[in-house]
């Protein structure tokens, strides 16, 4: 029976419960977690509970997930980079170009479809029907690494390795403009646009995110940047980069300037993971090649636009 348990801290006293259950795992939405709470899946100290109910430190939070259903998403035979695999979890080198997972009106040519041919269904249930092993999740532009779970125990270790930022994940980006500091450091909450509900922006009252950058090579007008997440919110690279006046070369989201070259997306690669298994405790690591139009940009920057 898939569960979540959870001790709540002191930062979490006089915060609503179903904010705190939402904010452990973002492969979790609010109202998800609002409809389980409904169908009367939560308690807290023992005891049923609503979702307003404000926390206290020392509670014991327990949320009863519901079985997971019998997959309607079909498997498709799509070649995917599968770098490494056992029993708990695999790892996978997603291409430019390609959507993560099913969503309304986009049923077929994800990822989740590649993954239901490749490894025959074996895949956590916990995130429903549409996202079944899918614990993170990267855009449809952008390139690289992500771990799948193969099973509800996987999901759950791994999904709380990424809630208290234990996994190392290191991106690639190629940005507009010089960053004259080697290293630094972006503090920004992120939350919804309020004047684009598609965009993700800086908010007072969003959620923590965290950026540390670190720059690799400089060129005339643009910068080849390497960017480790602390924290892992929908576009936190793209919205952080713009937020400094750098933005993602290609990025059709975040920036209006022109790039010397023709891109099909956003340049940000998901270049290196590392975790512990969730099952052996041993600390897993893995790195991946820049995909070829990364690399072709890169090469024209050198190139082209040397100092």
């Amino acid at each position: 029976m898939p569960e979540i348990k959870l001790m709540t801290t002191e930062e979490m006293e006089d915060i609503r419960v179903d904010k705190v259950l939402s904010d452990f795992n973002d492969s979790f939405s609010r109202s998800y977690i609002q409809k389980c709470i409904d169908e009367g899946r939560l308690f807290v100290n023992g005891k049923k509970t609503k979702a307003s109910y404000k926390l206290k430190e020392g509670d014991e939070i327990f949320l009863d997930l519901p079985e997971m259903i019998e997959l309607s998403i079909e498997p498709e035979n799509i070649p995917i980079e599968i770098v490494y695999e056992d029993n708990d979890v695999c790892i996978v080198n997603k291409p430019r170009g390609m959507v993560v997972h099913p969503s309304a009106g986009h049923y077929s040519q994800t990822l989740v479809n590649a993954l239901l041919w490749h490894l025959k269904g074996r895949l956590s249930g916990i995130n429903g029907i549409l996202r079944p092993g899918i614990v993170h999740r990267i855009d449809k532009d952008t390139s690289g690494l992500l771990i799948i779970c193969k099973n509800d125990s996987s999901h759950n270790a791994i999904a709380s390795q990424l809630k208290e930022h234990t996994c190392n994940r290191i991106y690639h980006a190629l940005v507009h403009g010089n960053i004259k500091e080697d290293i630094g450091t972006i503090n920004k909450p992120l939350g919804r646009s309020a004047n684009d509900r598609k965009k993700m922006d800086i908010v007072p009252n969003g959620k923590e995110a965290i950026t540390h950058y670190r720059v690799l090579e400089r060129f005339n007008g643009y910068t080849y940047v390497e960017c480790k997440l602390e924290t892992g919110r929908t576009h936190q690279i793209r919205v952080h980069m713009k937020s400094i006046g750098h933005p993602l070369m290609g990025d059709p989201v975040y920036s209006t300037l022109k790039t010397p070259v023709k891109l099909s997306g956003q340049m940000l690669h998901a270049k290196t993971i590392g975790f512990k298994s969730p099952t052996s405790g041993e600390t897993l690591s893995f790195d991946s090649e820049l995909p070829d139009d990364f690399q072709k940009a890169l090469n024209y920057l050198r190139n082209n636009c040397s100092f």
